[in-house]
């Protein structure tokens, strides 16, 4: 065979070859259950046992106290739990807010559901703080129109929960309708704007709180909740939250 006849050969081979099509034709698999008969690779342990030891000794480190078990189920319209997770992220976020502003928040609004866990009764530790907010949500400041702050009070008035709030006064008539609402004593003026701390979840229209979604004056923060929440029990001794009159529904 000629070196012409030979590429002629090697030619039709490689088309014949390019042409061919591989089918998937079947998928097996099976299930494989986690269980503790599995055998742990010792070399992966011993390279994650520092690690490990490490992250728990900082997240059951004691940094404050509670005197008592607090639930989000405890109260109707506001709770312990509430109160305190919504006046804590206030006292962190205020200066942060304050020293890039030159101006206060005017109140917290959180949501109900975003407590997940009680806070106990003893040793409040980082861990703590990650029942409570397991989340990666951090705190961001909106600049509200009074015609979306009362969209917020009428929002809190039909909800029927006990969504966290701090700074805001808040009391409801029998029919859920709002009688009467105020910051520092004073009623709230719906011509005026004011400055709301909340989470970037509820910003983006989470537990359809669209009052915020209409709003492109935010402020970051940069500061999440969980965080705020760990620096606020580095700095007190004891925890000890009430159910208060911030919001409530008034009987006649």
């Amino acid at each position: 065979m000629n070196f012409k006849h030979l590429l002629v050969v090697a030619s039709v081979l490689i088309f014949t070859s390019c042409k061919q099509e591989n089918h998937l034709y079947r998928i097996e698999g099976k299930q494989i259950q986690i269980t503790d008969s599995l055998q742990a690779n010792s070399d992966v342990e011993a390279f994650i046992k520092p690690y490990r030891e490490h992250v728990n000794k900082n997240l059951d480190s004691v940094l404050a106290y509670s005197v008592d078990t607090y639930s989000k189920n405890d109260g109707e319209y506001n709770t312990a739990v509430g109160n305190f997770m919504a006046d804590a992220i206030y006292e962190q976020a205020n200066p942060v807010f304050k020293k890039r502003t030159g101006k206060d928040i005017d109140f917290v609004l959180l949501n109900h559901g975003g407590i997940r866990s009680i806070l106990s009764k003893g040793n409040v530790t980082a861990r703590t703080a990650y029942g409570l907010m397991p989340f990666e949500n951090s705190m961001v400041v909106v600049d509200l129109k009074g015609a979306q702050v009362k969209e917020l009070l009428e929002y809190l008035a039909k909800a029927k929960r006990a969504h966290p709030i701090s700074k805001l006064k808040l009391a409801i008539d029998a029919d859920f309708n709002v009688a009467s609402a105020s910051l520092h004593d004073s009623p709230i003026d719906f011509n005026k704007n004011y400055f709301v701390l909340t989470n970037d979840y509820l910003y983006n229209g989470g537990d359809h709180m669209d009052f915020f979604k209409t709003n492109d004056s935010l402020y970051d923060l940069d500061y999440k909740i969980r965080n705020a929440l760990i620096d606020y029990f580095k700095k007190v001794d004891t925890i000890n939250p009430v159910i208060d009159d911030r919001f409530i529904q008034l009987k006649n």
